[in-house]
């Protein structure tokens, strides 16, 4: 599998915390229909920061409880140390998406959120494994990605452009699908779950200062791949605290991105 391609630095971790305020947001509803609710046994898998699993966690406690997986111990980490101070039933366990050592057909939702975009050619493998957690009779499998091809940053430098073009290439080079969250239905299917729910959106933000997205957030893979140098992300940098400066400015800035999420049952 590919190596965990963003840098969790203080801004990538307020990224995801944004995202979750997002996601819980928008989605709730769908989160009740998967069994996210008192009492329930979820995992989330490729949890990042815990920003998710700290939600789901407050939901289903206090009779129920997060089991929250990654194969980034740093992230690990920081997902604890929230669950901690949150007060939250959150247990943290290294594990990769496709081998989580999870106990199988034990959990009421299974979520994976963000992960299969960074795995391409294992898509499939990960929602087998992923069904295999849920419980017969009923245990859900709750996907969500993205379609990265349609990410747009109006008002952004020029130097953002040539900074997600050479994102989209370090992709490629890994054989990653940035679209897949148009076929997570199919690979619900052929999981042998029933799809439930399928539906998309555009998220539409303005991003705080400080906040670069995942191009930025992946500048030390880029350099590893050899398709940025040091000069390159430097140039970048200036460009950004010239409109990190300004608060004007900032207000200009939009971000667009399409983003699907997928709902599978077990029978």
């Amino acid at each position: 599998m590919a190596d965990y391609s963003l840098t969790l630095d203080d801004s990538e971790i307020a990224r995801y915390r944004l995202m979750a305020d997002i996601a819980e947001r928008r989605e709730r509803e769908l989160w009740t229909a998967a069994g996210v609710a008192p009492g329930a046994r979820i995992a989330d898998v490729g949890c990042g920061p815990g920003a998710i699993s700290v939600r789901l966690a407050d939901i289903a406690a206090p009779d129920g409880a997060v089991w929250a997986v990654d194969r980034d111990g740093d992230a690990l980490a920081v997902a604890a140390a929230l669950a901690e101070r949150s007060g939250v039933p959150v247990h943290t366990a290294t594990g990769s998406a496709d081998a989580t050592a999870l106990a199988e057909g034990t959990f009421d939702v299974v979520m994976l959120r963000h992960v299969l975009a960074h795995n391409g050619g294992r898509e499939q493998a990960i929602v087998d494994h992923l069904a295999e957690l849920a419980r017969p009779g009923g245990g859900t499998v709750y996907l969500v990605d993205v379609d990265a091809t349609g990410f747009r940053l109006r008002g952004a430098p020029a130097a953002y452009d040539e900074m997600f073009e050479r994102y989209r290439e370090l992709h490629r080079r890994l054989g990653n699908d940035l679209g897949v969250g148009t076929r997570l239905d199919e690979l619900l299917t052929a999981a042998g779950l029933d799809v439930i729910a399928y539906e998309g959106h555009i998220n539409v933000m303005t991003p705080p200062p400080g906040m670069r997205g995942p191009a930025w957030a992946a500048r030390d893979s880029l350099l590893a791949e050899g398709l940025v140098t040091p000069d390159d992300i430097a140039r970048w940098d200036t460009a950004f605290k010239q409109i990190e400066a300004t608060a004007q400015a900032m207000t200009g800035l939009r971000f667009f991105g399409n983003t699907y999420i997928a709902i599978g049952r077990r029978t």
